[in-house]
Parts: structure tokens; C-alpha cells; sequence
């Protein structure tokens, strides 16, 4: 049985993303620097927007993050995907701090609306993911809108995303 804490720090999701929190075989989130995450802030298996559980997480930005050299030069903006990864990421530990087993997917998005960017001035992101439902069948399912905030302003908001949580067929 998972440990349920309602806030993990930034060397707890390390522990997550080696295969050490859930156990092995179940929900890992992805190592640096594709983790979109600096820490869990709360979570829980109630209340949120739609009271079926909810997450908020930050992110810290610093100008030498690997991606604005890159995306783009003389423009450096942090690619939205990045963001939208983030709140699939996030969505997926949920699963996994529930106790349910298997290893995560992204699987799909309802709509995503970009309403401005993360540049290298910006300190800190914001997460919030709210729970729709949770389905446990052969596949878990977790479905929920989130939201993403730069240095407090709304400027992602995308809903239905849906990650899944599959057994390995070998285990």
C-alpha cells in the first residue's frame, strides 16, 4: 500500500520517477529533464471543481532550462506540449497515489487553450488538475480538466485529459 501523503517534494518524485514510490510495474513519472514537475503541493481524494479528488503542483523555471536555447532561438518560449505533458503527468501519479497499479499512458485531451506563454522571466508554474472520474476496469482510466498558471495567470486551460493505467501482460 502507497504511502498517501498529501504533498511530495522534489526528491519524492525522483523516487517516483525511478520506479521507488508506487512499486514496480505501476505509474513512474518520467526523470528530468522531461519531468514537468518541482513538487506536489496537495492532493487529494476529495473536493476539487467537480469534488472527485484534485492535485495542485508547481514547477520552477529557471532561464537555463533545456528547451529555450532550442524553442526558439532569440524567442525562447517553453513549448505548450511541455505544459499540457505536465498535467498528464500529474494525472497519471493521482492514479498511482490511489493504489491503482499498471504503467501510465497518456491517452487523449478534450480541448486545449493557450492563452499566453512561459518565457525565461517567468518564476514559477502552477498546476491544478481536477478529477472527473476514475474508472477501474481491465484498464484504469482517470479523467480529469487542469489548468496551468504562470507566476499566477491563468494561461493554459484543457479538459478531459484522460491517462490510463495498464498491467503488464507479462507480470
Amino acid at each position: 500500500m502507497v504511502d498517501r501523503q498529501s504533498s511530495y517534494s522534489y526528491d519524492e518524485l525522483i523516487k517516483c520517477a525511478e520506479g521507488d514510490l508506487f512499486g514496480p510495474g505501476n505509474a513512474q513519472l518520467p526523470l528530468p529533464p522531461m519531468l514537468m514537475v518541482s513538487r506536489i503541493t496537495d492532493i487529494s481524494e476529495t473536493g476539487g471543481e467537480f469534488d472527485k479528488g484534485y492535485l495542485r503542483a508547481e514547477f520552477d523555471i529557471t532561464p537555463d532550462l533545456w528547451f529555450f536555447p532550442c524553442h526558439f532561438k532569440g524567442n525562447p518560449v517553453m513549448p505548450g506540449c511541455l505544459g499540457l505533458d505536465g498535467m498528464w503527468q500529474l494525472t497519471g501519479f493521482y492514479l498511482g497515489w490511489l493504489g491503482e497499479e499498471g504503467r501510465g499512458m497518456a491517452l487523449s485531451t478534450g480541448e486545449v487553450k493557450f492563452k499566453g506563454m512561459v518565457t525565461p522571466e517567468v518564476k514559477k508554474l502552477e498546476y491544478g488538475i481536477d478529477f472527473k472520474r476514475v474508472m477501474r476496469g481491465r484498464l484504469v482510466l482517470g479523467i480529469a480538466d487542469g489548468w496551468l498558471k504562470a507566476d499566477g495567470e491563468t494561461i493554459y486551460n484543457a479538459s478531459d485529459l484522460k491517462v490510463g493505467l495498464a498491467k503488464d501482460k507479462t507480470a
